[in-house]
């Protein structure tokens, strides 16, 4: 959801919340106004007040959240990850001077257009996590892929 949309259900719901105690307010004062004997010394009267105080500084500070959230709260765009489709020529030059089991890991990423969650690598090498993470760390630091963290596995893109 939006920000900008949770900002005024934010507002939506103060106003709602504003009505409802803006009500039980006007009750409250009637009650006192009924039951009280004491005139305005009684007690009641300061406790109406502080109540009344309080509650409306919460429907005030509750509509300037939601109110900055609508606003000022920006949400970050995120480019979308888009899969690199390689030609021959590039496929081939990747996969030079590589050994067996980096050959390997790159002709499954490269099959799959570019991206290849980890754990997939790793049930399609049938290596150990280690290795395989080795051998990514090998072909990260040569500049022929990225691995970018999502969830509990890492996703691994060619550069």
């Amino acid at each position: 959801m939006e920000n900008k949309h949770v900002g005024i259900l934010i507002i939506g719901v103060t106003i709602i919340f504003f009505f409802i105690v803006m009500s039980f307010n006007t009750a409250l004062e009637n009650i006192i106004n009924e039951t009280c004997t004491h005139g305005l010394i009684c007690p009641m009267y300061t406790t109406l007040k502080n109540q009344k105080i309080i509650s409306y500084s919460l429907i005030g500070l509750l509509m300037l959240v939601g109110a900055f959230v609508t606003f000022f709260m920006h949400e970050k765009k995120l480019p979308p990850e888009t899969k690199k489709t390689l030609n021959e020529e590039e496929k081939k030059r990747a996969l030079e001077n590589l050994d067996e089991e980096e050959k390997k890991v790159m002709e499954l990423v490269l099959r799959e257009q570019g991206s290849a969650y980890q754990s997939d690598l790793i049930k399609e090498t049938q290596l150990t996590k280690v290795k395989v993470t080795r051998i990514l760390d090998k072909l990260e630091g040569r500049g022929l892929i990225e691995r970018k963290r999502r969830g509990m596995t890492n996703i691994v893109i060619l550069k």
